[in-house]
């Protein structure tokens, strides 16, 4: 009797084993789905409409046929200015956290603090750089306070993400360093590090891609426009960005092709999305498969 049971409850573990298998491939045939409909709709609007003067043209405010070549630029300026801050000091927090803290209640409130502010809504770090940038430095609404104001946005959750990233890497790795005799420091570059890259890149992916498509941080601390220079340098400039200027033309814009600059926007802001993430995982991809070989 027991071992009819036995099989009866094997067979029911079985059944409820490939019900939620089905499930969660429905699942995530679901969300795929989901992911490529955006995308369609997104590019398919903007894509056939899209010439490369339009990436390189001034706006227009009454006018039809501007393009977005300043704002374009100011992107990956400010991108580039919020990435080498942010970077650097996330992953030294991360490695930190994760390496050399003591694990005591300093250590828990420090990372409860950080978990805090990765949840913590962009409009707030916008307030911020506008109090310190606008208000206490009185420099006004330019790309240095855009960027910086971007890297205190996105350094929590570099920090967070570099954390797990480290501690997941097996133990015995870092034993088998010490049994060589190597220091501290030399197993966590040497072992650490390139075990606990792919789920840095990821992070860094996703604060990219955070920092390129923001609106509200940008509004407030580097404002509405450009100095109508193509490629301009200058810290101190107005730093209008793609996706403010998305939201500027689909809300405000009086211009006759204000749809169309949108829909173009749109598919531009989404496609540049696509290739940073392609961008950094390109290298980890090539050096996976010349490991295989």
């Amino acid at each position: 009797m027991s071992g009819f049971n036995n099989t009866r409850q094997i067979s029911r573990a079985r059944r409820r084993d490939k019900i939620a298998t089905a499930g969660f491939y429905c699942l995530g045939a679901l969300i795929m789905l989901l992911i490529f409909w955006l995308l369609f709709t997104i590019l398919g609007k903007g894509l056939p409409g899209l010439r490369p003067d339009f990436l390189i043209k001034q706006p227009e405010e009454i006018d039809p046929g501007g393009g977005i070549g300043p704002v374009l630029f100011n992107s990956f300026y400010i991108l580039f200015i919020s990435l080498i801050i942010s970077v650097p000091l996330g992953l030294g927090a991360g490695i930190y956290m994760a390496e050399y803290a003591p694990d005591n209640g300093f250590t828990s409130a420090l990372r409860m603090a950080v978990e805090s502010l990765s949840s913590v809504p962009s409009i707030v770090f916008g307030m911020l750089g506008l109090a310190i940038f606008a208000e206490y430095f009185d420099i006004g609404l330019t790309i240095l306070g855009g960027g910086v104001s971007l890297a205190l946005l996105n350094l929590p959750m570099l920090a967070r993400v570099t954390e797990e990233a480290v501690r997941a890497v097996p133990g015995e790795l870092r034993e088998a360093g010490y049994a060589l005799g190597t220091t501290q420091f030399h197993v966590i570059r040497r072992i650490v590090l390139p075990v606990a890259l792919p789920a840095i890149i990821t992070g860094v992916c996703l604060v990219a891609g955070r920092a390129f498509g923001e609106s509200a941080v940008i509004i407030l601390t580097a404002g509405l426009s450009t100095s109508g220079e193509m490629w301009d340098f200058n810290l101190f400039s107005p730093g209008e960005t793609l996706a403010v200027h998305l939201w500027y033309v689909q809300s405000e814009a009086i211009v006759e092709d204000a749809r169309q600059i949108a829909d173009k926007s749109a598919a531009v802001l989404v496609f540049v999305v696509l290739m940073l993430n392609l961008v950094f995982r390109l290298p980890l991809w090539l050096g996976k498969r010349s490991q295989g070989r």
